[in-house]
């Protein structure tokens, strides 16, 4: 039997429940969405979640298309989902916790006599240590961005080319090989020996249909070639990136992009113009570095020095 909050789960079942996680404002209990599926045979534990920023839902969608999908008469060991980690931000569809202005997924490990923010981080850490691999679904907050995986916890690190490999099996096409901040639960989960990864489904305003359905497709991607599932994945050489170029407005005014996401760009290609209201060209920028088009913001309004874009650099394949 695996218990998960109220989600109950023998050999062969798959059930749906609540996690407690504190207390509100109201006084009322804080509980988070969980399922476990627990297979018929034996084997590795997955642990899933979705939503450590509030605004990052199209990770929301995955889950909720994976666990029906679930079917433990056919699943070696078990998976064990939190459809939503960060409660308070994502019934307001704001980023950062607003119960104390913290981005939740730099809380990791956790404490649970902390900030209603360590508090989650330790409820849902609990969850992911007993793992043996974990899968935590972001996407580029709500501006433009391909879909790609990110590997955390540094090249240097002992789990590296075990969270490397992860990373290209769920096969999103692109990834990310960059140390990540402080307090990411896939920078800390790999140095309590657990391979992690962190997919970008995209970026958007509420749910993306291409971008759920590149993570419902990464899952399973995983399930087979991790030996939960029969059969294995057809996935390909992956385009991997190790640096990450920011680019911000040298005016303010209207952007114009000169790429798409996903293009490739040489040093010195041009990849947006600033122009007034009226057309008239203020600024143009051009790629420092050869590299991918990787990430944009959606609106087109900028003030001096606000981000405009990024493009992925130090190219190879995986």
């Amino acid at each position: 039997m695996i218990t998960v909050g109220t989600a109950h789960a023998a050999p062969g079942e798959v059930d749906t429940g609540r996690l407690e996680v504190g207390e509100g404002r109201d006084g009322g209990t804080v509980d988070l969405p969980v399922a476990v599926a627990n297979g018929a045979y034996d084997g590795d534990r997955l642990y899933m979640q979705a939503a450590s920023d509030g605004d990052e839902v199209n990770g929301v969608g995955v889950v909720s298309r994976v666990v029906p999908r679930l079917d433990p008469d056919e699943l070696r060991g078990s998976v064990v989902v939190v459809g939503v980690v960060n409660y308070h931000g994502f019934v307001v569809g704001e980023h950062r916790n607003p119960v104390d202005d913290t981005k939740l997924n730099r809380a990791y490990p956790g404490d649970r006599a902390g900030t209603s923010s360590e508090r989650i981080a330790a409820a849902t850490y609990a969850l992911a240590s007993e793992a043996d691999l974990v899968i935590d679904l972001h996407q580029g907050s709500t501006s433009r961005m391909i879909e790609e995986v990110r590997v955390r916890c540094g090249r240097r690190h002992r789990l590296h080319r075990e969270c490397l490999q992860l990373a290209r099996t769920f096969g999103c096409g692109h990834i990310l090989d960059q140390k990540g901040p402080d307090g990411q639960l896939a920078r800390v989960a790999p140095d309590d020996g657990i391979p992690t990864v962190d997919p970008e489904l995209g970026g958007s305003v509420g749910f993306d249909e291409r971008s759920i359905r590149a993570g419902v497709e990464g899952v399973f991607n995983v399930l087979r070639d991790y030996d939960f599932l029969d059969g294995s994945s057809a996935v390909e050489a992956q385009v991997r990136a190790t640096g990450f170029d920011q680019y911000g407005a040298p005016s303010g005014g209207i952007v114009d992009f000169a790429v798409d996401l996903g293009d490739r760009v040489s040093a010195g290609d041009p990849l947006f113009e600033v122009t007034d209201v009226f057309g008239t060209p203020k600024a143009s920028v051009t790629a420092d570095s050869n590299g991918v088009f990787w990430r944009s913001r959606r609106l087109p309004q900028v003030a001096t020095g606000e981000y405009v874009c990024s493009v992925g650099t130090d190219l190879d394949t995986y």
